[in-house]
């Protein structure tokens, strides 16, 4: 019997390379995604899918995030609309609340994966973004998931684990200079490539880390070592 994992955010950059991955380690699969009409800050919408999906491991990689393009719309700490704000504390902390909350009520036991991110850890540096900045609510609602994550861990423990990982900056078509000054700041003098999530995702959702939980796994190449 297959194990199953549902993923969220699966058909982010991410989601897509973590569910490729496990189905190639015959996990079943069942995807959530905005794109596909799937609203997670909808809590009858959480409540009736998790009624009805069962699953042995629970993957979120939906989040708002503020992506940096070449033509990124410029912001600042003055400006920032308060809706803007509130927006990233609902879907990057309720909605996640939400999810987990009706994945272990609907299911006895299991393994819970958050991701976070080294803005969750450490403030986004001034000189990455020029005259722009990294949106305040990712920060605070990704340092939020740890909080969130440790919580429910003790919370929800022995039957069902809950372990974050903090990711850092994922190669996906940045601006040329971006890339450039991120790799400067790292340790390993470059960007990650995706693939080198789905390892550590695949270990946290199987039994190999039966005795982990509550746990914040940095892969970052050293961003927050400095």
């Amino acid at each position: 019997m297959k194990n199953s994992v549902i993923v969220t955010g699966s058909r982010g950059l991410i989601g897509r390379s973590v569910c490729k991955h496990l189905e190639g380690k015959n996990w079943e699969v069942k995807r959530l995604d905005f794109v596909d009409g799937h609203d997670l800050t909808d809590e009858n919408f959480v409540k009736d899918y998790f009624s009805k999906n069962s699953a042995s491991a629970l993957v979120n990689l939906f989040a708002l995030n503020h992506h940096i393009t070449d033509d990124t719309t410029r912001i600042n700490i003055f400006d920032i609309p308060l809706d803007s704000f509130r927006q990233y504390m609902e879907v990057n902390l309720t909605a996640l609340f939400s999810v987990c909350r009706e994945f272990a009520r609907q299911n006895k036991k299991g393994s819970i994966v958050n991701f976070s991110s080294t803005y969750g850890v450490v403030s986004p540096r001034k000189d990455l973004y020029g005259e722009d900045e990294k949106h305040v609510g990712y920060s605070v609602s990704k340092s939020g998931v740890l909080g969130l994550s440790k919580h429910l861990a003790t919370h929800l423990a022995p039957h069902i684990r809950v372990n974050t990982i903090i990711p850092g900056g994922v190669l996906n078509n940045q601006p040329e200079e971006f890339i450039k000054k991120y790799n400067k700041n790292t340790p390993f003098g470059r960007m990650m490539d995706v693939n080198e999530l789905v390892g550590i995702v695949e270990f946290l959702v199987n039994n190999d880390s039966s005795y982990m939980t509550g746990s914040e796994i940095k892969v970052d190449g050293g961003w927050t070592a400095w």
